[in-house]
C-alpha cells in the first residue's frame, strides 16, 4: 500500500511540472472560456490576449484609452474592451459594474496592466503612482468581482519584487509607501508595488481556503521581456535620451514579447496547478526563458505582513472583499 502511496504521489508532482520547453502551441483549445485582461492594449497584455483569442477563448481587455483600445482590438482579431483607469477609483469601480452586469462569470482573470519606475506622481485618489496602480488599484478592481471569477486570479509580479520593501512592516509604514510619505526612489516603488503582488497573491490563496471562494491565485513574471513600460518612467520625467537608449538597449537584450506572456499564459491555461503558484522564466536569474514553477523571495510569504498590507489597501480603497460585490 506505501508503494501505491508514493506511486501516485509521484504521478501527482509529475503532472504538477510545467514541461521544459512549454509555450503557446501546448495551450488546448480555450473554446467556451471567458478571459479579463487588464492593460490589454500594449506588451505582455495585448500579446496574451492576442493568443488566447486564437486558441478559440472569449477575451475582454481593459483599457484606459480608447484609441490605444481600436488599435489593439484590431491586432487581436477578435476582442471585447471595458475602459478603466487603475489610477481613479471611481473608474474601477464604473468598470466592475460592467463585469457585474454581464450574465457569465469570468473564467480566468489576469492582472496585468502596470507601470514601472515612475517619477513621483500621484493618483486622483492620492496614493503613490506606482503602488495605486500595480497594487490597490487591481486589489479594489478584483474585490469588486471576485464572485465573478470562476477558476483563476493570475498577478503579474517580477523579479524587482526582491528589492522591494514596507520598512517595519506595520500599518503606518505600509500606508507611508502606498500613499508616497517619505524619501522617493522610482525604482523602490517599483519594487515594493510588485512586492505587494506576491503578498496579494498568498493572501488572496488565505483567504480563499477560509471563504470558499471559487477560483485560485496565481503569480507570474516575465522576466526582461521588451516592451515599452521600460521607457514609460524616463519619457515622463521628461528624459528623452534615457528613453531612447532604454527602448535600444531592451530591443538587442531582452526576450520578446511572445516568450515574456508565457509565463501569464502558463498561469492562465496551464492545468493541476495550486493555489499561490507562481511562474517565471527558466533561464540564468529567471531573465529569459520558457515557463517554470519558481519561488519568490521569503518575505513575499510573510504573513502578518500581509495581512497588514490588506488591511491597509482595505482602508485606502474602501473595497472589502468579503462583502463584495458592491460597485
Amino acid at each position: 500500500m506505501k508503494k501505491n502511496e508514493n506511486s501516485a504521489k509521484n504521478s501527482y508532482l509529475t503532472n504538477l511540472a510545467i514541461p521544459q520547453g512549454w509555450n503557446e502551441n501546448n495551450i488546448p483549445d480555450q473554446s467556451g472560456k471567458r478571459f479579463l485582461i487588464t492593460g490589454g492594449t500594449s506588451g505582455l497584455g495585448l500579446q496574451s490576449a492576442k493568443v488566447l483569442v486564437s486558441k478559440g477563448a472569449d477575451v475582454t481587455i481593459t483599457a484606459r484609452d480608447s484609441k490605444k483600445a481600436d488599435r489593439a482590438l484590431e491586432m487581436i482579431g477578435g476582442a471585447k474592451v471595458i475602459e478603466m483607469d487603475l489610477t481613479d477609483l471611481a473608474s474601477v469601480r464604473a468598470a466592475a459594474k460592467v463585469v457585474l452586469g454581464q450574465k457569465e462569470k469570468f473564467d480566468v482573470v489576469i492582472l496585468n496592466a502596470g507601470v514601472m519606475a515612475t517619477p513621483y506622481t500621484s493618483t486622483k485618489d492620492g496614493f503613490e503612482l506606482q503602488m495605486g496602480t500595480n497594487h490597490l488599484g487591481h486589489f479594489a478592481f478584483a474585490g469588486l468581482i471576485h464572485d465573478r471569477i470562476a477558476s483563476r486570479l493570475v498577478t503579474i509580479a517580477s523579479q524587482a519584487h526582491r528589492m522591494g520593501s514596507f520598512g517595519s512592516g506595520g500599518l503606518d509604514d505600509i500606508r507611508d509607501r502606498a500613499c508616497g510619505v517619505g524619501k522617493y526612489s522610482p525604482w523602490a516603488a517599483y519594487g515594493a508595488s510588485k512586492l505587494a503582488n506576491l503578498l496579494f497573491t498568498a493572501e488572496v490563496e488565505r483567504r480563499r481556503i477560509a471563504s470558499g471562494w471559487s477560483f485560485i491565485p496565481i503569480a507570474a513574471h516575465p522576466g526582461w521581456a521588451s516592451t515599452n513600460l521600460f521607457a514609460v518612467g524616463p519619457a515622463m520625467a521628461g528624459k528623452n535620451l534615457e528613453a531612447k537608449i532604454s527602448e535600444f538597449f531592451n530591443s538587442k537584450f531582452a526576450q520578446s514579447a511572445k516568450m515574456g506572456s508565457l509565463p501569464t499564459l502558463a498561469a492562465a491555461t496551464f492545468p493541476h496547478l495550486i493555489g499561490s503558484s507562481y511562474i517565471g522564466p527558466n533561464g540564468l536569474l529567471e531573465m529569459r526563458g520558457y515557463p517554470k514553477l519558481t519561488r519568490a523571495r521569503a518575505l513575499a510569504y510573510d504573513q502578518t505582513l500581509a495581512a497588514n498590507l490588506w488591511a491597509v489597501s482595505e482602508e485606502l480603497t474602501g473595497v472589502t472583499w468579503e462583502n463584495s460585490p458592491h460597485a
